[in-house]
């Protein structure tokens, strides 16, 4: 059991990142339909964080 353990620990890890990114996509799937008003604003506020980097 014990060598089992980082392989259940990694595929829970896995697990738990794929559904943060499925979440994300629906929010912003949802946010695309909602306005695509607020989606601009949303990329011109990333390009002013990744220029501030």
């Amino acid at each position: 059991m014990p060598q089992m353990m980082p392989l259940n620990w990694f595929l829970l890890y896995s697990f738990f990142t794929l559904m943060l990114i499925i979440i994300n996509m629906m929010n912003f799937y949802i946010s695309f339909n909602k306005s695509s008003t607020k989606l601009k604003h949303k990329i011109l506020m990333m390009k002013k964080i990744i220029w501030k980097w």
